[in-house]
């Protein structure tokens, strides 16, 4: 079937009153972008509605594309024609022989927002009905779960007819919820962390710490890659990439074992936030699950958090790990975070760590050195990189931070 548009249905958006007409301008400028590779592509937004207007590409394809669109409750591919019974008739019966198979079922919905229109719900659903019965033998009418549900909408500027309903990504579009750091280690619950928050319209740029020589450049590389995948969803992800072999060298000579992992949470949380600072973020988002290890007790995020002000949000805290790597396998992200290199979050692991870190001590061990000239030159020694779908096919130009 030749369909000439997709109708996006806008879900949440539809609860946003007065400021509903900024959602809905960021999502068309959020569609836009994911369909940049097909030039004749026209998108139609009003309050309730929006069409992408197809103009020959293909609807299979941008469709795939629409899936991934935070925002989006649901679409259908639709055909328009002008309001007008017997041409309605003819496409509504060209539309219904192209979907159906012998012993399929179904029926006619029909919504009209244009009451000038010459027939009611009623009429419609009692008209078009009788006309697909009339002319598709074999054709069954199940008012219930039918096989197709042949919509018909009748708008003031013409009719819509589609008998597809795609489930979109649901949320918020992403840049309606502001800017956060992501805190993004190698493993398989910060890019889920990260792909949630975009969900509810957070803008996300990821914070990776890099260990030299103890982690290697594929551990590096394995993050550009996740950092690659969740820019399918968002266009883009700004990485940064902060040098915290100093830093985690003089923890480890410095602060007693069993508080090490304590005190180096805090550092990078700092480091992460003078980062967000800088970029005009306005929280940090962790992969921490409640209890999952050492430290994500409630006691360690006390001491861990006691660093900063700056809202931390965790989108996992409640999360078990199936749950988590179901979302990372639905995502693509979990092939690659299970990948064999380490990052600097499962180097110098104490074999006792603290489950329950005391804020006055790990503050006290801190004391012992000037810490601040570490996290200093960490900061400044950041790097980072824009990354977008195919990044890792083109050749990576890395530019200084600051």
């Amino acid at each position: 079937m030749y369909y000439d548009r997709i109708l996006i249905r806008y879900g949440e958006i539809s609860t946003k009153g007065r400021n509903r007409g900024k959602f809905v301008e960021m999502l068309r400028k959020n569609i836009s972008l994911a369909l940049n590779e097909y030039p004749g592509i026209k998108i139609e937004a009003d309050r309730d509605r929006m069409y992408v207007v197809l103009n020959g590409e293909d609807s299979i394809e941008v469709m795939a594309k629409l899936k991934k669109v935070f925002g989006i409750q649901s679409f259908s591919p639709a055909i328009r024609v002008e309001k007008e019974i017997p041409a309605m008739k003819d496409a509504a019966l060209s539309l219904l022989q192209s979907v159906y198979e012998e012993g399929l079922t179904f029926k006619i919905t029909a919504k009209r927002s244009d009451k000038s229109f010459e027939l009611d719900t009623d009429g419609i659903n009692q008209e078009f009905g009788a006309h697909m019965l009339k002319n598709i033998p074999g054709l069954k009418v199940k008012v219930k779960n039918p096989d197709i549900n042949l919509v018909i909408e009748i708008r003031s500027e013409a009719a819509y007819l589609s008998c597809e309903t795609i489930q979109g990504a649901g949320g918020l579009p992403l840049g309606t919820g502001g800017k956060a750091m992501l805190m993004l280690s190698g493993g398989i619950d910060s890019p889920v962390a990260g792909f949630l928050a975009m969900k509810r319209g957070v803008q996300i740029e990821a914070v990776h710490f890099h260990s030299p020589p103890y982690t290697s450049e594929r551990a590096r590389q394995k993050v550009i890659d996740l950092s690659e995948k969740l820019a399918e969803v968002s266009g883009e992800v700004v990485l940064h990439i902060v040098p915290f072999t100093e830093l985690q060298e003089a923890v480890r000579a410095q602060i007693p074992e069993n508080y090490s992992m304590t005190a180096t949470r805090r550092f990078m949380l700092r480091i992460a936030d003078a980062i967000r600072e800088r970029n005009e973020g306005l929280a940090i988002i962790t992969g921490e699950s409640l209890g999952q290890v050492a430290s994500q007790t409630l006691e360690s995020m006390y001491a861990i958090n006691e660093v900063t002000n700056t809202p931390i949000l965790r989108p996992l805290i409640t999360e078990d790990k199936p749950e988590i790597i179901k979302v990372a396998q639905e995502i693509g992200t979990y092939d690659i975070s299970i990948l064999p290199f380490e990052d600097c979050c499962t180097i110098f692991v104490p074999a006792s760590p603290k489950t329950k870190p005391k804020r006055d001590k790990v503050a006290y061990y801190e004391s012992f050195i000037d810490f601040e000239p570490f996290v200093e030159r960490a900061v400044e020694g950041t790097e980072t990189i824009r990354i977008t779908p195919g990044y890792s096919r083109q050749s990576p130009e890395i530019e200084e931070l600051f």
